[in-house]
């Protein structure tokens, strides 16, 4: 079974072994409007826990992202140059970029999907 994790700032890291697709979650993409642009870093840039990874803009505003875990970057969703809008159409399946997790211990931080409702509920009062 896939796991995805949230962080606090609306990224998900859906889990499968030790790789991670990490991206913006349905609730942020639903603040954000139509997602215009996403930028995403280099295959092979390392990032810590926390870590700007890129920025996703949209016609109301742009958003910085902040990677979930400690990781190497495997690979980009090319599909997002070309159309970034598949973000808004399917978060949780148009994901940024795909990493590799080196501290799997650091997922122990994130929020399942239920915290992250419960979280996203707080936060839209």
């Amino acid at each position: 079974m896939e796991t995805i994790l949230y962080l606090p700032s609306h990224e998900y890291i859906r889990i499968d072994g030790n790789t991670g697709y990490v991206g913006i979650s349905e609730y942020a993409a639903s603040q954000l409007g139509v997602v215009t642009y996403v930028d995403v870093p280099e295959e092979g840039d390392e990032f810590d826990a926390g870590d700007e990874f890129g920025a996703v803009e949209s016609r109301k505003a742009a958003s910085d992202l902040f990677m979930p875990v400690t990781c190497e970057v495997l690979e980009v969703n090319e599909e997002l140059a070309d159309n970034p809008r598949l973000i808004n159409n399917a978060p949780l399946e148009a994901w940024i970029v795909k990493v590799e997790i080196k501290d799997p211990a650091e997922l122990d931080k994130l929020m399942d999907a239920e915290a992250y409702a419960k979280y996203c509920a707080e936060q839209a009062h």
